[in-house]
């Protein structure tokens, strides 16, 4: 509770040895055993759905009883946390130790919770419920959670992100008590090697090669960062991870700052992320408080310091020297790497760069040797991954998995498969990645086979469509906001892209041509081999995997001039069927643009030249009659509108 959280910072003691430590986290132990905690996510998802306000009823409950029966209370500790991760069925409550999970929780619902709570009761009403109806209690078993491997997000439910006693009561930087006492520079990095811990923000480069890389750098000043940028459309995993535990990020930062000779850091952080900045700043305090940032840390001579830098929002920050160049006060653009930033990076100085993800996988690597992480996932893609499962799923939200797993067991034993059994297409890696068709969805999920299919693991965004996605215009719009994206520092990714978008403008407009097919070859090429940063070289994932999967979808724009997802406005048109109108005038008076006309009580016609295609009108057409139908193809638009 915030109650505790005021009283230990109001008894701060400065840690000044791993004994010091220990003897805090068994304190802090012994202050919650036999306690029932009611954990109630804080995460941005479950905000908007109150949570916070749900957290303060049952706090004001739980006052109401305190004054006339303390003892009735005493061992009820009210916790807001981070992210739990099954975003769509939030607010999500879980009561400790049972791990009862409640969801969809509403603010009325605050005293049941409590009274329930301290009663040993269960609400099953609150109950997630599977395909048969059958309610489950405990949140490990619920099967969204059920085939998950939960590391990085294993304790987002179980602690306060705002309370530097929470983390270490969970184990929190016991690994950094670890390197700092009983390991060299180079046994640290040494480990990280043998766990094959592989970049988490999409390149996968092998992190302990390039921590190795920035420890043997000339320099006496180094420096270390985390890439918070994150952004992908879709994607929030890095964000709920500052969100929901900043001390596990700090603590890999610190662990990787003393493996190369680094006394500096930074946390480049997008400006649109509030809450994962003020969480970050609380901890960066919270730690200077405790004598676990700053001069001779842990007694044991090593000194760090952390800044947070805001990023303004640019997509292309996200690459490494133009995040470094953001940093030191110059626009967001990308540099030529003819030395790689572990040698020359941030001022010119070493610099070792990796996303929030991979900083929080090295405090388990610490705890639980490298040979632990390497059980984990494939030979060359050790560890787990987190993904933000979107899209047309049944159950969306933040997912960490083995690598290896397939996206069929994603898809459909965590996401619960897709509504009316369509087809699937699955894209991943976000605007730099690929969409994956049906017939591949037993494919691993790691960096080689990803990558080998054309597509990539990015940071994690994974989106789920189907057959009503017309993978022409996702295209569209994944090479537009690259496009609008792209610093225009080098001529191949700022002209290729924007000749790209207005090839896709005429094929969803019904006016492409089969000379389209080799030019966006040949901007594919283009871009992939001269443009300056990741931004340009991988954009043609997007189009390469939807011409290599989905050439009909092509085809059929360019040939037919129809879309056969029925997206393109351009190739669309909304028709009334005389025979099934009843002409109730309700898509009459729908219409925004007065584009129907008629007689009540008979037939209704749409004029093609007004229509604009919202689909206002089926949505009020009454199902007893169905009489608006969805078409596509230019030639039938251009008959009906001549008739009209």
């Amino acid at each position: 509770m915030e109650e505790n959280n005021t009283q230990h910072n109001n008894m701060v003691k400065v840690l000044k040895s791993v004994k010091d430590l220990n003897q805090l986290r068994e304190k802090l132990l012994n202050e919650i055993q036999d306690k029932k905690i009611i954990s109630i996510c804080s995460g941005t998802g479950c905000k908007a759905y109150a949570s916070d306000e749900i957290y303060c009823s049952i706090k004001e409950e739980i006052k109401k009883i305190a004054k006339s029966n303390p003892e009735k209370v005493k061992d009820i500790l009210l916790k807001r946390t981070g992210c739990h991760g099954f975003c769509e069925n939030g607010p999500i409550i879980v009561i400790y130790p049972e791990q009862i999970c409640y969801i969809k929780s509403k603010v009325e619902d605050a005293k049941e919770i409590l009274d329930s709570t301290l009663e040993g009761r269960i609400i099953e009403r609150l109950l997630y419920k599977d395909e048969n109806g059958i309610p489950i209690e405990k949140e490990g078993e619920i099967p969204f959670y059920k085939y998950q491997k939960r590391v990085v997000l294993s304790d987002n439910s179980k602690i306060d992100p705002t309370s530097i006693e929470d983390y270490i009561r969970v184990g929190g930087y016991s690994a950094l008590a670890k390197v700092l006492t009983s390991m060299t520079p180079d046994e640290v990095i040494e480990e990280i090697k043998k766990s094959n811990l592989r970049g988490r923000g999409g390149g996968g480069f092998p992190t302990g090669l390039k921590w190795e890389t920035a420890k043997n750098a000339k320099g006496s000043t180094k420096y270390v960062i985390v890439n918070a940028d994150e952004g992908d459309p879709g994607a929030f995993m890095d964000r709920s991870i500052l969100e929901g535990n900043p001390h596990s990020v700090l603590e890999g930062l610190m662990i990787a700052a003393y493996s190369i000779g680094s006394n500096e850091g930074f946390v480049y952080v997008r400006q649109e992320y509030p809450i994962a900045v003020s969480n970050l700043a609380k901890a960066i305090n919270q730690a200077v408080e405790y004598g676990l940032l700053g001069d001779n840390i842990l007694n044991s001579g090593f000194d760090f310091n952390v800044k947070i830098h805001r990023g303004a929002g640019a997509f292309v920050s996200g690459e490494s020297s133009a995040l470094m160049t953001a940093i030191e006060g110059f626009v967001g653009e990308p540099r030529l790497k003819y030395i790689h930033t572990a040698i020359s990076g941030l001022w010119g100085k070493p610099t070792n760069l990796n996303n929030v993800e991979t900083y929080a996988n090295v405090p388990h690597i610490i705890n639980n040797g490298s040979d632990w992480f390497l059980n984990i996932g494939t030979k060359n893609s050790s560890g787990t991954k987190i993904f933000s499962l979107v899209g047309k799923v049944k159950n969306t939200g933040l997912v960490e998995v083995p690598m290896g797993i397939t996206l069929r067991d994603i898809i459909f034993k965590i996401g619960g498969g897709v509504k009316d059994g369509k087809n699937i297409k699955v894209q991943t890696g976000g605007p730099s990645g690929g969409i994956i068709p049906n017939d591949l969805l037993d494919l691993p999920v790691d960096f080689d086979e990803l990558t080998k299919a054309g597509s990539m693991m990015g940071s994690g965004g994974m989106i789920v469509m189907d057959e009503t996605d017309c993978m022409v215009n996702i295209a569209s719009y994944f090479i537009n906001f690259l496009a609008d994206e792209s610093c225009g520092k080098c001529v191949p990714c700022r002209e290729g892209l924007r000749q790209m978008t207005f090839i896709f403008n005429r094929i969803t407009r019904g006016l492409g041509t089969v000379e389209d097919f080799s030019l966006l070859q040949d901007l594919c090429l283009l871009l992939e081999k001269a443009s300056l940063c990741a931004l340009g070289s991988t954009a043609h994932n997007i189009v390469k995997t939807t011409l290599k999967y989905f050439k009909d979808e092509y085809e059929a724009h360019i040939y037919d001039k129809s879309c056969p997802a029925l997206v393109c406005k351009e190739l669309i048109f909304y028709s009334i069927d005389p025979n099934k109108c009843s002409g109730c005038l309700l898509c009459v008076k729908n219409c925004p643009v007065g584009a129907i006309n008629g007689e009540p009580k008979k037939p209704q016609v749409i004029n093609q030249e007004l229509c604009i295609k919202c689909g206002a009108c089926i949505e009020v057409c009454p199902d007893k009659f169905n009489a608006i139908s969805k078409n596509t193809g230019i030639g039938k638009t251009l008959l009906i509108a001549e008739k009209v």
